[in-house]
């Protein structure tokens, strides 16, 4: 029977003996129904009622359910209705379902029957309304990736626009906290395959064993506590995207068997002969420098080269400063919903503290900062004090020994540019090298240089 909270019904039809036959037989199958004979008086009990679905006899009176339906969808756009006809045809049929019934059945209708495609109406509606709500949820909860104004954020936003539709292989390269998850995210909702799963994987700290069961699967018997087969993610992404999260450390031993699936689109669970086909679009990201784990054997070279086909490297907050206000606002806003806090607001001298913090975590330790300040604040303006660091915002600051020391020259020397206005010369006097040196580091490490300055570069590099 259909659910509890969705069983009103309206009946529109002039002929008392059906509606009373439908009205009786409805009732004690646990709907709550109620009954009209002509437009008027079916118009206002859907505008009192609301109902969830109704039943509507073709011919009327004074009017035909063609007149009818566009009405009722206007009051409820949500609406299930059922048209009745006892001069069933296909250009009626297809009339009706152009004009927004569900169904379209010929009379007499056995009330069995008719009970049966009322539920599977119902249940229909609530599979659309819940999907919706999903959607909306989803688009609610999930950041835009491309907040901001600065060149970084712009000129990641133009490469991604070049291939969200393409199926090829993406690495997304950026350091923790930025972003990576959001922005495969975006890119499984935006392509082509977005009404596939999106199934991903963290496989930091993975091993070798649980890792090859997760990603491929397993059958029963096929090691200790495998008492039952087991699909992999491979099996569930099938036809969707498979996000492998910090993909430069997956196991040594695990690579040769990911590089064959992503070339043959084939794999065997563990513990079976036959092969499986998957037609996956693979997504990985990755916080480490992965031509130096190529480099130093801890990264297979053809599997890099086939996860490769397009980078994409998300900056962090220290390179896109003047993105801070605007991802600031957005975070927010979002936990002030979640928390029933909405109206609450930034100062500005909180919001140049937050340009001024190095952010080590990036956006997820920003969206930390501020919803412990939200918790802690009863404010509903945040203040500069409301705020509370990690580590001490003020120049000189200890830099997270976690950092690896090119991480720490990169965040070095975009500091000093920012801090000497993006001009060269003045900066490369602070760090104690030469133009050239800075030039080649800048390349090195991909920091965002000022257009003006760019060029510049451009200038110094023909004259060397």
């Amino acid at each position: 029977m259909t659910d509890m909270t969705r069983n009103r019904v309206l009946i529109v039809d002039d002929e008392p003996s059906i509606r009373m036959a439908i009205r009786r037989f409805l009732t004690t199958s646990g709907f709550e129904v109620s009954d009209a004979d002509n437009r008027s008086s079916a118009l206002a009990l859907a505008r009192k009622e609301r109902p969830d679905a109704i039943i509507l006899d073709y011919k009327l009176r004074d009017c035909t359910a063609l007149d009818l339906l566009p009405q009722f969808l206007a009051i409820d756009a949500e609406v299930a209705v059922i048209v009745l006809t006892a001069h069933a045809s296909v250009e009626l049929a297809v009339s009706a379902i152009k004009e927004g019934a569900q169904q379209f059945l010929t009379k007499p209708v056995e009330l069995p029957t008719l009970l049966v495609i009322l539920n599977r109406t119902l249940d229909t509606q609530r599979s659309r309304q819940a999907d919706q709500a999903d959607r909306k949820k989803e688009s609610r909860d999930v950041l835009d990736p491309f907040t901001g104004t600065s060149t970084a954020i712009r000129q990641l936003a133009s490469d991604v626009e070049k291939i969200v539709s393409t199926d090829r292989p993406i690495l997304i390269q950026g350091e923790t906290g930025t972003g990576k998850g959001i922005l495969s995210n975006w890119l499984h909702r935006n392509g082509r395959r977005k009404q596939e799963p999106f199934v991903d994987l963290n496989c930091a700290g993975l091993s070798k064993d649980f890792l090859e069961s997760e990603l491929f699967g397993h059958e029963k018997g096929a090691f200790t506590g495998a008492v039952q087969a087991k699909q992999g993610l491979f099996d569930l992404a099938h036809r969707g995207t498979l996000f492998l999260d910090e993909i430069g450390d997956v196991d040594l031993q695990v690579q040769p068997k990911l590089l064959k699936v992503l070339e043959d689109k084939r794999f065997r669970r563990l513990g079976d002969v036959k092969d499986r086909f998957a037609d996956v679009r693979l997504i990985a990201a990755t916080h480490h420098d992965m031509n130096n784990l190529v480099r130093t054997r801890a990264f297979r070279e053809d599997l890099y080269f086939r996860i490769s086909t397009i980078v994409l490297r998300l900056p962090s907050l220290r390179e896109r400063p003047e993105d801070i206000p605007a991802l600031a606002d957005d975070l927010l806003a979002r936990i002030s919903h979640e928390l029933g806090r909405s109206g609450t607001s930034l100062a500005a001298p909180a919001v140049r503290a937050l340009q001024q913090y190095s952010w080590p975590g990036n956006i997820r330790e920003l969206k930390n900062v501020l919803e412990r300040s939200l918790l802690l604040s009863e404010r509903n303006e945040i203040q500069r004090g409301d705020l509370r660091f990690e580590q001490p915002t003020s120049e000189g600051a200890a830099e997270d020994t976690r950092l690896t020391l090119t991480e720490v020259e990169a965040r070095h020397i975009t500091r000093v540019l920012k801090e000497e206005d993006g001009v060269i010369d003045r900066a490369a006097k602070r760090l104690g090298i030469t133009r050239n040196t800075l030039y080649y580091k800048v390349r090195k490490h991909r920091i965002a240089l000022r257009k003006n300055v760019s060029a510049d570069a451009t200038d110094s590099d023909s004259r060397a």
